[in-house]
């Protein structure tokens, strides 16, 4: 059986039954809600009410029944008939009543693909009772279930209209954060893993207060309720821990999930607390370090990878070089910063520029033919857009990174591979002149290393000879 089975397909049996201008009958929809009604109520034996208090089974013909109205509910005129028949109100019974998860699952599904409306949207947004009951599914120990709220709420914060209305509702529940953490550090589910990412990620973007506040969290233990309403004592949750815990689980399975969760990294970076956060950790940021290391000098924009691997990855690699450039300049004197364990950064950083140069020569023979084709003007199109932000932060800490070596770290570049003609010249033909002290910095200590190829570049590049 599909996951959710097809609408009914037969035509409305009598004339006026139809739902807006739909196929669907008004009358077998209210007859759904009906019944939901009945599995709620206390003097109903229904199946979806365990009366000892455990989990129970949806009878498949409910099951069935209830997931074409999931499938319906994408269709606007039917997301308003359920909203005029006060359906939210009906779910919200269901959460309160109802011990089976797959009945909470596919209700919060509905009210998912109703929210996707505007007016709808604002109407659920607005209804605060709904709204603090739909966080407490945050506490669920259902994964599907989780799933489907996050996908609710990732479609709320995302409406202009309503979003505000959210991040305050969450910044008042600090159970939010307590739930959030515990999913992001405990499941293996990747398709949940990446959404509640996708809703952190949005609720970082909107509220920097917000973010701040849970930095700033994990400080004391938290109480949170747990599936069955009772009080139940959580971990002390930080935030960071929990962070790299989920980008671990999803990075090899969903490489959006993984750029998903560097730009919730990157947004921690935007304020002081959130670097704090990341180089004070217990271990002093040496996990974050690695992880982020292990990622570029390893698995992005490789050696064997076509040039053309920097526009599908550019943004991911923008937020992972961002944070190590964060932590490499607040962190100098911790060991893992040390110039003799990144000399494979160094080259990793210098071929990602120059697969950023094969992709802007690309950039300029297209530019070319479509000056050919129409008169126009030649600026810089989205993807010359997002490859300019990696440059700039690709230099940065490249020149921050030149500035710390020493006549062994170079030597060492030199015998590895990392540091020759070619790859020095690319260096300096993207940091100059912006970060000429740089550039000189390590020529003199390139000097001492190998006196011919620094009067090879000099040559190349006389802005450099004194």
């Amino acid at each position: 059986m599909d996951r959710n089975p097809s609408p009914p397909s037969s035509e409305a049996e009598e004339e006026g039954d139809a739902v807006g201008n739909t196929v669907y009958s008004k009358h077998w929809l209210f007859s759904i809600l009906t019944r939901l009604i009945e599995v709620i109520s206390p003097e109903k034996a229904e199946p979806a009410v365990s009366p000892e208090g455990g989990q129970t089974e949806l009878d498949e013909e409910m099951e069935n029944d209830i997931c074409k109205v999931w499938d319906m509910s994408m269709d606007e005129d039917v997301a308003l008939f359920l909203q005029e028949f006060n359906a939210p109100d009906i779910f919200m019974g269901v959460f309160a009543k109802s011990k089976c998860p797959r009945l909470t699952e596919i209700c919060v599904g509905i009210l998912g693909n109703m929210a996707c409306f505007q007016d709808i949207c604002m109407s659920i947004s607005k209804d605060e009772n709904l709204g603090q009951v739909l966080l407490q599914r945050l506490c669920d120990s259902d994964s599907p279930t989780l799933l489907e709220t996050s996908r609710l709420l990732l479609t709320c914060l995302s409406q202009p209209e309503v979003a505000n209305v959210w991040v305050e509702r969450i910044r008042e529940n600090p159970s939010v954060y307590d739930c959030v953490c515990f999913i992001m550090s405990s499941s293996t589910n990747v398709e949940l893993l990446v959404k509640v990412g996708e809703v952190v990620d949005k609720l970082f973007d909107l509220d920097e207060e917000l973010m701040l506040n849970w930095i700033k969290n994990g400080t004391c233990r938290s109480v949170g309720p747990s599936v069955d309403d009772s009080p139940e004592e959580l971990p002390d949750f930080k935030i960071v821990p929990c962070i790299l815990e989920a980008a671990k689980q999803v990075r090899s399975d969903n490489p959006e999930g993984l750029d998903v969760y560097m730009h919730i990294l990157q947004l921690l970076t935007t304020v002081d607390e959130g670097i704090e956060a990341i180089v004070q950790a217990p271990d002093g940021g040496k996990e974050t370090w690695s992880l982020l290391y292990d990622l570029v000098c390893h698995e992005l924009c490789q050696p064997d990878d076509p040039p053309i691997i920097v526009q599908e990855q550019k943004t991911v690699l923008a937020s992972i070089l961002s944070v190590l450039s964060a932590m490499f300049a607040s962190q100098t004197e911790q060991e893992y910063t040390k110039m003799r364990k990144n000399m494979p950064l160094i080259g990793s950083l210098i071929r990602i520029l120059q697969y950023m140069e094969g992709c802007g020569k690309r950039s300029v023979d297209n530019s070319k033919e479509s000056e050919q084709q129409e008169t126009g003007r030649t600026d810089l199109n989205e993807k010359d857009f997002h490859l300019k932000i990696l440059k700039d932060i690709c230099c940065e800490l490249l020149s921050n990174m030149l500035q710390e070596l020493t006549k062994e770290n170079t030597l060492e570049g030199l015998h590895q591979g990392h540091l020759n003609e070619q790859t020095c010249s690319s260096a300096f033909q993207n940091l100059l002149p912006l970060y000429f002290a740089s550039v000189e910095s390590f020529l003199e200590v390139l000097r001492e290393a190998d006196q011919t190829l620094a009067d090879n570049l000099e040559k190349r590049f006389p802005s450099l000879k004194v």
